[in-house]
């Protein structure tokens, strides 16, 4: 039965659902999805309907351009900002010309033109619909989505003031003090973690007749009408268990997907959970610090849960043939290590060629990797944030350098494309950690290099919540936010990016040599890849009882080792690092003397890595890049 038609004259209870920019636009919200589905199994009288005005929005803009603004929070806020606050519409413009320099598909774009297509696109997806026949509309606010979902809301309320207006999503987690509601008055609830089951209880009561005023909070749902009895709980109500879920329900943005002109049309991926939360996070860590030091991405979940393997299996096979597409993007904060080898043979075993991007933390075994890449795995993001094992113990990262450059060896070897970041300017770093991560930088040399992204301050990050341990004096609101909200707003809030009082400067200066040293890794990788195809750049040949390594230089020609009896075994047998210890254990009848002098030669010539008593081989064996599924 289509969205808002029911048998007789019987009037349905109409829930809409709305994402709007600046979510990636190839890829369904699974927020919206997830919350569709659920809500139709749970309600079977409710008519759901879900839109994705980004796509709208994508569209009219031109997919290039959008990608170029979905990609930077002070791009992508800017432009509705522009809209909702006209008085700051000069401000606004200042600010997105200033970010958009730096990338050249927006250097020639006009900010006003740009304001007027956002605006057009959205009252057109405005008058297409009968506001007055929907009893409840629902605004997912996630990273990017703040100004652009406060000017939709307005302009909905315009077109029916009594409307009912339930936002929710990580970027409102915090929230929940009255002035929330002095600030926003288009919006009558307010979801503070999950939303599932809240938005469940609040359709109920409506349904049954409450009016907006009379609605009843509880654990996750805060009311505007409750707001001044004190009354409300910022507590969480979220499912106990994940298997509760149904599979997410895409199929709205692929009918408007498809009803676009034909040049406009492409093939998407499909956004799939298998678990919420983050488990390094949900493990008590040291001086009661949980997760990683920056991190904030875990706000809406309280602990850990996954789903099983079979329920996640079932899920991609019914989205894959549903929707005739095979890229996936696994949308959790990191895969859960417990199931993902299970998981992802099971998805080997399909039979199709998915194409998968994930993101993981190190350290991962070796098969774990290797199922990933068989099922179809193309692009990991991993959690590396550091090459300074001092600096990531300063991060709660839990790693070392050594599985850093373990993961990301592996990855060379087995034609994953690691898609991972290096944090600059960490606050409490100093040169200690600048001078290891520059060695680190030496061995990872013929390893795909990082990206560089500046630290920034998260709301209720760690750092945030400590911010003395890190040599922070004091935290605020960033001073961006005054550039697109009324100065009284951003007095009144806290906003989910943050900025600080403390050696900023001194941390961008110390941090220069490293910019400009993984400036020269990007340059060298590319030129020690060209004209080699996707062949690492330091790799070896297995003979049996002897191995060729070849070592490709940026500038000059590659070096060649030729390795022979224990020493092949032993750097073969450190493809995955061993400790001193295990290494003279397993070889036994070479001595400490003649063992630990291979190992230097090795380290020496940047063919090993070593670290606290620990070698890792650094070549990449050239056969285990050769993918195909075994008869």
């Amino acid at each position: 039965m289509p969205d808002g038609q029911g048998s007789g004259n019987q009037k349905l209870f109409h829930v809409a659902l709305i994402s709007t920019p600046w979510p990636l636009f190839n890829r369904p919200s699974i927020q919206v999805g997830a919350l569709t589905a659920y809500l139709r199994a749970r309600q079977p009288d409710v008519t759901v309907s879900s839109h994705h005005l980004y796509l709208d929005i994508a569209a009219a803009v031109g997919y290039t351009v959008y990608q170029a603004i979905s990609r930077r929070t002070w791009l992508a806020e800017a432009v509705a900002a522009a809209l909702y606050f006209p008085e700051l519409a000069e401000s606004a413009r200042t600010l997105f010309n200033r970010h958009a320099r730096s990338d050249k598909r927006l250097t020639e774009i006009d900010f006003s033109l740009l304001v007027e297509t956002v605006k057009s696109a959205t009252h057109r997806f405005v008058a297409s619909r009968d506001w007055q026949e929907v009893n409840l509309v629902g605004c997912t606010i996630s990273l990017c989505q703040l100004t652009c979902s406060l000017y939709v809301i307005h302009e909905l309320k315009a077109r029916n003031r009594r409307l009912p207006v339930v936002v929710g999503g990580s970027s409102l987690s915090m929230e929940g003090s009255d002035a929330f509601w002095g600030l926003f008055h288009d919006i009558d609830f307010l979801i503070v973690g999950e939303g599932e089951r809240p938005l469940d209880r609040l359709v109920l009561q409506l349904k049954r007749g409450r009016t907006v005023e009379s609605v009843l909070p509880g654990p996750g749902l805060l009311c505007r009408g409750a707001s001044r009895e004190g009354r409300q709980t910022t507590d969480f109500d979220q499912l106990p268990r994940l298997d509760e879920l149904p599979a997410p329900d895409y199929d709205a943005y692929f009918h408007h997907l498809g009803s676009l002109a034909p040049t406009r049309r492409f093939f998407a991926k499909l956004p799939v959970e298998a678990s919420r939360g983050c488990w390094w996070q949900s493990r008590h860590t040291r001086d009661s610090l949980r997760g990683c030091a920056f991190c904030n991405l875990n706000l809406q979940w309280s602990g850990y849960r996954t789903k099983k393997v079979h329920q996640v299996a079932a899920e991609v096979r019914h989205l894959i043939s549903r929707h005739q597409l095979l890229s996936l993007c696994f949308v959790d904060n990191a895969l859960p290590p417990a199931q993902s080898w299970a998981l992802f043979r099971k998805l080997g075993d399909m039979g199709v060629d998915l194409d998968i991007f994930a993101e993981v933390r190190a350290p991962i075994p070796l098969k774990t990797l290797e199922a990933l890449r068989d099922a179809g795995l193309t692009e990991l993001q991993v959690g590396v944030e550091a090459l300074s094992t001092r600096l990531l113990k300063k991060m709660n990262k839990g790693t070392r350098t050594i599985d850093n450059l373990q993961i990301m060896k592996d990855c060379e070897a087995l034609g994953v494309v690691s898609a991972s970041n290096l944090i600059l300017d960490f606050p409490g770093s100093d040169a200690q950690d600048v001078a290891e991560t520059l060695e680190g930088i030496e061995f990872a040399q013929p390893l795909r290099p990082l990206k560089c992204v500046r630290f920034w301050l998260g709301l209720a990050s760690p750092v945030w919540l400590h911010p003395r341990r890190y040599g922070i004096r004091a935290t605020f609101n960033h001073p961006n936010w005054t550039r697109l909200l009324p100065k009284s707003m951003v007095r009144r809030l806290q906003l989910p990016i943050q900025d600080y009082r403390g050696p900023k400067g001194e941390l961008h200066r110390l941090w220069r040599p490293v910019r400009e040293r993984v400036r020269r890794w990007q340059k060298d990788y590319k030129t020690m890849q060209d004209g080699h195809g996707h062949q690492p750049p330091l790799t070896f040949l297995d003979g049996g009882n002897f191995m060729l390594i070849l070592q490709r230089q940026p500038h000059g020609s590659a070096i060649k080792h030729r390795l022979t009896g224990s020493a092949s075994q032993i750097y073969r047998f450190c493809q995955q690092h061993r400790s001193l210890q295990r290494l003279l254990a397993t070889f036994d009848t070479i001595g400490q003397d003649r063992m630990l002098a291979f190992l230097h030669t090795m380290v020496d010539k940047k063919l090993m890595y070593h670290e606290a008593g620990r070698y890792l081989s650094l070549a990449a064996a050239r056969s285990c890049g050769r993918r195909g599924r075994q008869p």
